[in-house]
């Protein structure tokens, strides 16, 4: 079984929206805004239960307001469009990080999919005649 991986450093650039995460076995990663508010663990965003989940739309331009440890295994992420209700988890960050080429290609997907997109200016409308 795998060794609870702990973060060691964390530190957000508000300029580049970019969260910087060091753990303590010397790997170290980069975070976009928009993908942690995408894949925000709350049951807002996950839903409750396998396919409940809410697919996010217009996060292209997010950006994180603040960052609150929570114990020593979590922290609260609150974002500027008003999220603030997920709970991540070193595990679950390290999820991401480690995967994140993954879940991006597949958040894609699922946008064009849904017809939706990245950009909160965009519009798009679909209708059957």
């Amino acid at each position: 079984m795998a060794m609870q991986q702990r973060v060691s450093r964390l530190h957000y650039s508000r300029g580049q929206r970019m969260l910087e995460l060091d753990f303590d076995d010397g790997a170290a990663f980069k975070l976009s805004a928009e993908f942690l508010r995408v894949y925000s663990p709350s049951a807002e965003v996950r839903g409750h239960a396998p396919g409940q989940e809410t697919l996010q739309t217009g996060k292209a331009s997010v950006a994180v307001d603040r960052i609150e440890p929570v114990g020593h295994y979590a922290v609260q992420i609150a974002f500027d469009d008003g999220h603030d209700s997920g709970l991540y988890t070193w595990s679950y960050l390290r999820d991401l990080a480690e995967n994140q080429d993954q879940y991006w290609r597949s958040y894609l997907h699922q946008l064009d999919a849904a017809g939706q997109s990245r950009d909160a200016a965009v519009q798009v409308l679909h209708f059957e005649p």
